[in-house]
């Protein structure tokens, strides 16, 4: 028996995709907005910090 089978009988698994879909989708917004909003010099930075010798 193939996997698909054992998962086109558990009920309601069509919504787990979908919200899988949305959270990642939220996620990618979030990081969008964030990398466009930060201050470039910020990100100067941080882009520095594995460099440092501290």
């Amino acid at each position: 028996m193939k996997f698909i089978n054992y998962i086109e009988k558990i009920g309601g698994i069509d919504i787990y995709g979908m919200i899988s879909l949305a959270i990642f989708g939220l996620f990618f917004l979030t990081m969008l907005t964030w990398v466009f909003k930060t201050d470039k010099k910020k990100l100067k930075e941080i882009s520095r910090i594995p460099l440092d010798d501290n």
